[in-house]
């Protein structure tokens, strides 16, 4: 019952907006290198599998020869590292939390754009805007509220301040911009009841430091593989509603 204000908080400032590791090296050739190459086809059927054979690659040098194949990008680390059990613990548990909120916070960060943008362009007064946001919200909580309140408390937590990174307003601001000062001060005041401050800025280069090199990992493409090499699975993805991914030009 404790934790259900800041959930609330978490679910309303959501609402509203919504509302390392050393790299691994790939040893393998591209299909076109390999052709560069003079690579040759070799097909293999396989009595067991139903489907197309298996198809290897290979090159003949000096008389011996050498098969070639793509083989999947694997993460190095240093032998013999050693990391304090209850740090690594933390950080685990930063990544997988990572993984689960950082998805909502770049679908808020382009709604949160949407939004701004279609009230600048209709030139909304005062009360359409209020009611056109109030739309917004109503879709969201319909379709995101049952997500949000499954979070625990750190994954509220590190959602804000996500949310933050990618919009450049920190809760405060988000309520206080889309709801009123007076809600903005309310939801202040309970998040002080928890210890927290919807007025703290994202500090890349200071507390936020672990989660800014984890985004960095995001934006770089290798997330999947990096998340595979501390859980030994791929990470789940957000249940995110199609009618809220960004369609690609």
């Amino acid at each position: 019952m404790k934790r259900q204000p800041f959930i609330t908080l978490v679910a309303c400032a959501a609402a509203i907006i919504l509302s390392s590791f050393g790299e691994g090296k790939l040893c393998a050739q591209t299909a076109r290198e390999r052709k560069a190459a003079g690579a040759e086809s070799l097909v293999i059927p396989d009595p067991g599998q139903k489907g197309d054979p298996k198809i290897l690659h290979y090159i003949v040098e000096g008389g011996d020869t050498i098969f070639v194949d793509n083989i999947p990008p694997a993460w190095v680390f240093p032998r013999g590292s050693r990391v304090d059990r209850a740090k690594w613990r933390k950080y685990v548990r930063l990544v997988y939390n990572f993984n689960k909120v950082y998805p909502y916070a770049l679908l808020g960060a382009q709604i949160v754009e949407e939004v701004d943008f279609n009230i600048e362009d209709q030139h909304m007064k005062r009360g359409e805007k209020k009611r056109y946001i109030g739309s917004v919200q109503n879709d969201l909580l319909k379709n995101f509220e049952g997500a949000i309140r499954k979070m625990t408390i750190s994954q509220g937590q590190l959602l804000m301040r996500l949310i933050d990174r990618e919009i450049g307003k920190t809760g405060y601001e988000i309520v206080k911009d889309y709801r009123s000062r007076f809600a903005a001060g309310f939801w202040q005041g309970v998040a002080k009841l928890f210890k927290q401050d919807l007025k703290s800025p994202y500090d890349p280069e200071g507390i936020d430091k672990p989660t800014e090199e984890l985004v960095k990992i995001w934006e770089s493409g290798k997330w999947d593989e990096f998340y595979f090499s501390i859980f030994f699975e791929a990470p789940p993805k957000a249940p995110i509603p199609e009618q809220y991914i960004k369609k690609q030009p």
